[in-house]
């Protein structure tokens, strides 16, 4: 299959780009949306480029976790939203209704599942990183896995999951920018034996050769010896 690099890389970037920008307040969950397609379309082509599905897997995986947790983080905003207008019409008053019990409840119940599903995402991702990591030999990635794992779990308390986040995915937009083709590579050799074998040097090559005149004279003396 002839898949495009650069075509991959530019769909993993803008993906990340808009990750990136997810955490703008209201529309910021539709980017992150938009976000996880690109990227999981770009780590599609990665995964046929490298001939590794599990690059395409974990991403799969992690996105769908993704897209439930963006999705009930929105509803949790919407549910609070509406339970504060209903109990002050968005006035200095306050009166305690059913409809602000309901929407806190639902608020509550929304940022949990959301967090749940954030950090199977980000473990999933993190697998993803971590392959390409290995494949790219930028460890950018590796980098990323690890803050992004981290700061999902992180996110309960804001000051710091919230940090966290933003700085894997640039992190992961600079992995991006800067991995190279496979042409580009550096080959560095497999201590387990599974890299490639080059062939018979020249020294070796000079052994066979020198082995043929000590084969002639022990014929020679063997020869002199039955004579």
């Amino acid at each position: 299959m002839n898949v495009n690099f650069e075509y991959s890389k530019t769909l993993a970037i803008e993906g990340s780009v808009l990750l990136l920008l997810s955490l703008i307040p209201y529309v910021g969950w539709v980017l992150g949306i938009i976000g996880v397609v690109l990227l999981l379309r770009g780590m599609k082509e990665f995964s046929s480029y490298y001939q590794d599905e599990k690059i395409y897997q974990d991403s799969l995986k992690g996105v769908k976790f993704y897209i439930i947790a963006i999705v009930a983080a929105a509803v949790a905003i919407a549910a609070i939203t509406l339970g504060v207008w209903s109990a002050t019409g968005f006035t200095a008053d306050f009166v305690l209704t059913a409809g602000f019990g309901i929407g806190l409840i639902a608020f509550l119940v929304g940022l949990v599942v959301a967090f749940v599903f954030y950090v199977l995402a980000a473990s999933h991702l993190r697998r993803t990183f971590n392959t390409l990591a290995q494949k790219s030999g930028e460890a950018s990635f590796t980098t990323a896995g690890t803050l992004l794992w981290v700061g999902s779990i992180l996110t309960i308390i804001f000051g710091i999951g919230l940090l966290l986040i933003p700085i894997a995915w640039i992190f992961a937009t600079i992995g991006f920018f800067t991995m190279k083709s496979r042409q580009y590579q550096q080959y560095t050799p497999q201590p387990n034996g599974s890299g490639y074998t080059p062939p018979p040097t020249q020294p070796e090559q000079g052994k066979t050769i020198e082995s043929k005149p000590i084969n002639q004279n022990n014929y020679s003396q063997s020869e002199t010896n039955t004579k």
